[in-house]
């Protein structure tokens, strides 16, 4: 019998901060994003299948989404699918996680795992932009709080076309309120549909930490030419940054920036390259199939190896 692990149940099992000591764990312990199997990402009638396994010693799993067009009309969600956790033994299908939830709680995580502890040193306000009111600048600011903790305040302001019900701190993309709240701003959160840039160099601190996930397209892009060429950027993995990073793929192409300007997360998170504060520090994921295995993996072991409140036949 195999268990599933709904929407709730993943986000009762597994916290923001206990996510994020998840991706840091892994690397910790010895994985190399580099030997990850590549996702694939299919063209399908009306949208895309995207294709995630990863396999270590200790596990086994695959996330399989659809992503259909960016329509508002739409009366379902854009991106809808599962992960499937397979028994390290046997190798059979031990578990099914809802993969919305998953990758909900894995997108921050992964976010955040280079910089938790640096962002959490200090005490002062931390002055934060989120750029997108979308389920993943939600889920980046409920991870940034959980990460904070009682150490230290976050005073954020969201950034968007049209101002949600739900949002206090906002001000309109390209308005000067945006520019200024992004000029004051220590971290800046870049989730955004956008395909090009949503800010400009000048707007962004010297010692500010830059985290752009929205764009996983090469032809895609956040953030502009200037601020990567004279940033520190953390990538999860070179190869895989130069093949979907659209923010990486576009800065190299015009000269900005070289293979060599890359620093794996891997050697932030391991202590081999430690990043400075007298220049902007750049966070840009795309996501990796390891990255959902090791949160899977935790919340599997979290529920005693499958014991869930529900199971599938």
């Amino acid at each position: 019998m195999m268990t599933y692990v709904d929407a709730d149940t993943v986000r009762a099992t597994l916290t923001p901060d206990a996510a994020v000591e998840a991706i840091r764990d892994t690397l910790l312990k010895g994985f190399d994003p580099a030997d990850d199997i590549p996702r694939q990402l299919l063209p399908i009638p009306g949208g895309e299948l995207l294709v995630m396994p990863s396999a270590t010693e200790q596990a086994t799993g695959i996330k399989v989404l659809t992503v259909g067009p960016d329509d508002p009309s739409r009366t379902v969600p854009r991106i809808q699918g599962q992960y499937l956790l397979f028994d390290p033994d046997t190798l059979s299908p031990s578990m099914m996680l809802d993969g919305i939830a998953l990758t909900s709680l894995r997108t921050p995580a992964v976010s955040f795992a280079p910089v938790a502890p640096l962002l959490a040193a200090h005490t002062e306000p931390l002055h934060v932009v989120i750029v997108g009111t979308g389920a993943q600048g939600v889920a980046h600011e409920a991870t940034l709080r959980a990460v904070l903790g009682d150490r230290r305040e976050a005073e954020i302001t969201y950034v968007s076309r049209t101002r949600p019900d739900w949002c206090e701190r906002w001000a309109e993309t390209g308005s000067d309120d945006a520019r200024v709240a992004i000029a004051a701003s220590d971290l800046v959160v870049c989730a955004s549909t956008a395909k090009a840039p949503v800010l400009k160099d000048d707007w962004v601190k010297q010692d500010a930490v830059v985290i752009a996930l929205g764009s996983h397209d090469p032809a895609e892009r956040e953030l502009p030419s200037a601020l990567m060429a004279r940033a520190q950027i953390v990538v999860e993995e070179v190869d895989t940054a130069f093949r979907s990073g659209g923010d990486i793929v576009m800065a190299a192409g015009d000269g900005s920036i070289t293979r060599a300007d890359l620093i794996p997360m891997r050697a932030v998170i391991r202590g081999e390259h430690e990043l400075h504060r007298d220049a902007p520090i750049v966070v840009k994921t795309t996501g990796m199939s390891w990255e959902d295995l090791a949160l899977a993996t935790a919340i599997s072991n979290l529920l005693g190896g499958g014991n869930a409140e529900s199971d599938a036949t």
